[in-house]
């Protein structure tokens, strides 16, 4: 599918990883964007590819910005699909696929981005998102997966049971890169259902934090502990407003106890009850 991108530049590189990071897709408490603009906010990258979006996006949903002088039309910014390469702060070698989450023909992006990916011998590929999710903002965000190998979902952990959601396009491309060989999979940070129409920083940090324990990855955190400090407090203060508000934290604090303490102590929340956040969130984002 070499028609809906232009390749740049090729170097060689070592097995890198591939992060997907593409503005659209489900992303509770803005995690995912907040994680990627942290980690390429001091990162030196250079353009490998970009890809066509004259092909792939709607224009009249993601319109370019005009800018003007004087009255003057000056030029235009047009919404952009690049993939980008760089360094973590240990020498690893790591792929960036960045912007927006395309309109139209996602079978082949998701053949065009699995391409590239065997282009430059990736050696796996990390999707980040998150997701609302009947957990408390007073404990430490938890991730899980949806992964293209049994050994990727036991190292990140997953939800259990069936569960059928709206997919966005990085499902799309975990599945093209795995049917080629390339393992592929997301990590989805959960994000309190209270808290995700509201920036959570603790969940892009969960996302870093992610890439590091399961690809070895090293990114700055930037601002984020403190920012998930922040927020923390300004969430106690709004609790703390209403005793109904409170009883549900602390019932959320012993479900979310039970799963780390493996105990019956209270009802976990079950697939049914995740999809049923996800496709209210959904809802009240359309």
């Amino acid at each position: 599918m070499a028609e809906l991108y232009e390749l740049l530049d090729s170097p060689e590189l070592d097995a890198p990883a591939l992060i997907l990071g593409l503005d659209g897709w489900i992303d509770a408490g803005f995690a995912s964007a907040n994680a990627l603009g942290t980690i390429l906010e001091d990162l030196d990258t250079i353009t490998l590819a970009v890809f066509d979006t004259d092909a792939l996006l709607d224009h009249r949903s993601r319109r370019p910005t005009m800018h003007l002088l004087d009255g003057i039309n000056t030029g235009l910014t047009w919404p952009s699909i690049e993939l980008r390469a760089g360094v973590d702060r240990v020498g690893n070698e790591v792929l960036f696929l960045v912007g927006v989450e395309p309109d139209h023909r996602w079978r082949a992006f998701g053949s065009a981005v699995a391409d590239l990916a065997l282009e430059f011998g990736v050696s796996t590929v990390y999707g980040l998102g998150a997701y609302p999710a009947p957990v408390p903002h007073t404990r430490a965000t938890r991730l899980v997966s949806t992964a293209t190998t049994n050994d990727l979902a036991s190292r990140i952990g997953n939800v259990p049971g069936r569960i059928d959601v709206p997919a966005g396009v990085h499902a799309v491309i975990e599945r093209s890169c795995a049917d080629e060989g390339v393992p592929a999979t997301g990590l989805w940070a959960q994000v309190p259902h209270y808290a995700a129409g509201m920036p959570y920083p603790d969940g892009a940090f969960a996302l870093i934090e992610g890439l590091r324990s399961v690809a070895g990855l090293q990114f700055p955190l930037g601002s984020l502990v403190d920012d998930a400090r922040t927020t923390r407090h300004r969430l106690d203060e709004l609790v703390a407003n209403s005793e109904e508000h409170v009883a549900m934290v602390r019932q959320l604090e012993i479900q979310v106890d039970a799963i780390i303490d493996t105990t019956p102590a209270a009802p976990l929340p079950t697939g049914e009850d995740l999809a049923a956040e996800l496709e209210q969130f959904l809802r009240e984002q359309e």
